[in-house]
């Protein structure tokens, strides 16, 4: 599948499974086999102050992370329920453009799925406002193996 099937199909699956993706317009941008980035306009996720509401900065970065692990789980022909174990935010700066939110995959080996077992996954994700780095998530990943019954 090309890369933009793929990402086409990430938005429609957070837009399906995940309704305040949709309600923010969050919008993958670009996709490698080892970079994932991500925006959303600034006009949804407005605060009084004509920011980015951190919740919406949160959510953003969260998301980001969950599409580095579907993605990689797509390409790897795996199958597991992506949850979001654990997460420390950092904000650097007030967002009052359309920020991009950017993850680097660390190589982490997903085929532990198919014997049933979950794959653990440490991701940075940062976020840009232009050239400024304006947020820090590091979180961890957990992807559950898939019951077939």
């Amino acid at each position: 599948m090309d890369e933009t099937a793929l990402l086409k199909q990430l938005q429609q699956t957070w837009y399906r499974t995940i309704p305040v993706s949709e309600f923010m317009q969050v919008t993958p941008i670009e996709f490698n086999a080892d970079s994932f980035s991500v925006t959303a306009p600034l006009e949804p996720n407005i605060n009084l102050h004509q920011t980015m509401f951190a919740g919406s900065i949160y959510t953003l970065m969260a998301l980001t992370g969950w599409g580095m692990m579907w993605l990689q789980q797509q390409l790897a022909e795996v199958d597991g329920d992506i949850v979001l174990a654990d997460a420390h935010i950092r904000y650097i700066a007030p967002i009052s453009e359309a920020p991009v939110a950017r993850t680097r995959w660390a190589g982490a080996d997903l085929s532990v799925l198919r014997r049933g077992k979950r794959a653990r996954v440490p991701l940075t994700i940062e976020l840009y406002c232009g050239d400024k780095l304006c947020a820090n998530f590091d979180a961890i990943f957990v992807s559950l193996p898939t019951k077939n019954l």
